[in-house]
């Protein structure tokens, strides 16, 4: 028996790619890029797809996914899928709520020693030929 098929819709970490893939259970295909239209073709194969925000699992995509059962979005929210048109047809939807919880919070905190140290500003002096250090001493 052939095992279920995933499709990658949209690029994924090939770590994420290798997981999936990981002892056979799934057969993981990666096509990205991939039109409505190309996808309505695509998806009667599929058990599952996985997307991020450039893929838009629509109505009709869903209605063509005779044997999907499972639509993964990597990343935190599923405005990209029609959640009404996945119910109706029985398809689970999941996403990766706190997958970028660690760099939100990192690019908070550069952002805030950027501004602290004046970094945007003594960048701009620095480009415009001069470099007037004492005005860009950080906080």
């Amino acid at each position: 028996m052939n095992p279920p098929k995933v499709l990658v819709a949209d690029s994924i970490s090939q770590r994420g790619v290798d997981e999936l893939a990981a002892g056979g259970a799934l057969e993981v295909v990666v096509r990205t890029g991939q039109s409505e239209a190309d996808l309505v073709q695509l998806i009667p194969d599929f058990s599952a797809i996985v997307v991020r925000s450039q893929t838009k699992v629509t109505a009709p995509i869903l209605q063509a996914g005779t044997r999907l059962r499972v639509v993964g979005r990597a990343g935190v929210g599923v405005d990209n899928v029609d959640i009404e048109a996945a119910t109706r047809r029985g398809v689970i939807v999941m996403n990766t709520p706190g997958g970028n919880t660690i760099s939100t919070a990192e690019h908070a905190f550069s952002l805030l020693v950027s501004v602290a140290r004046k970094i945007p500003q003594a960048h701009s002096n620095l480009q415009a030929g001069k470099w007037d250090r004492k005005k860009f001493e950080g906080t």
